[in-house]
């Protein structure tokens, strides 16, 4: 079964998620397909640009708790979208959660249709956002991310945009896209390599100094007891034991 579907128009290679089952999460065999799938696409000379978007209701619902991929790999996956010598911009017309924003974040350019919503629930369920900081961290504001790393609460695409998760919130997601990949394809191909280089030089850094680190944590949070019951409660769909 293939979980990643790529079509092509003028320039720019589409790589659709296409998981609406588990609402896209990111599984092993997710990650493995999309990254196989941009290393394709960075060997690709036809290919001035890369847009990721999804299948179905949500873009990505995070970390797939039945079949999660290693969290190495899943760190691979944002440094690649990060360090691909073409830019990847996000088409976001559903749900974005955990996980799945640090995929979004790794991306340079994201365009969030009005009935996107955004929500960071690691917190809730034991966890934390470890690894998906390396990207985000660097891209949203740090009282917006106080909040709601800690909170867990729902957003709307206009405050992804206010707090810098997305650039664009638009009413109709294909129609803010279009002036985006409009100058993408006005771009060389040198040109853009060079400026994304330029844009991300401090992201990829972090991502050598810290992530080590970060799968460290991250791998000690899910497998506590508190984490095994939060998971649990979220599968079971109860609220877990600390609830009050």
């Amino acid at each position: 079964m293939t979980l990643i579907v790529r079509t092509g128009e003028r320039g720019i290679a589409t790589l659709t998620l296409d998981s609406p089952a588990n609402r896209n999460a990111l599984s092993a065999a997710l990650v493995g397909e999309l990254r196989d799938a941009l290393s394709d696409c960075a060997a690709d000379d036809t290919v001035r640009a890369v847009v990721l978007t999804h299948t179905g209701s949500t873009f990505c619902a995070g970390a797939d708790l039945t079949a999660p991929p290693d969290p190495e790999a899943f760190v691979g996956l944002m440094r690649e979208i990060v360090a691909l010598p073409k830019p990847v911009v996000a088409r976001v017309a559903g749900h974005v959660r955990a996980g799945g924003l640090g995929l979004l974040a790794a991306c340079d350019i994201a365009v969030a249709g009005e009935r996107s919503s955004f929500a960071l629930s690691e917190s809730r369920l034991g966890l934390a956002p470890a690894v998906i900081s390396l990207t985000l961290l660097p891209r949203v504001d740090r009282t917006a991310a106080n909040r709601y790393y800690l909170t867990g609460e729902r957003f709307d695409a206009a405050e992804a945009a206010r707090i810098g998760l997305v650039t664009v919130a638009a009413e109709d997601v294909d129609k803010g896209l279009a002036p985006v990949l409009d100058g993408l394809r006005r771009a060389s191909p040198q040109g853009l390599a060079a400026s994304k280089e330029l844009v991300t030089a401090t992201v990829l850094r972090s991502f050598d100094q810290y992530a080590e680190d970060l799968i460290a944590r991250s791998a000690a949070l899910f497998a506590s007891d508190e984490a095994r019951e939060g998971m649990t409660a979220f599968l079971e769909r109860r609220d877990p034991a600390w609830v009050r």
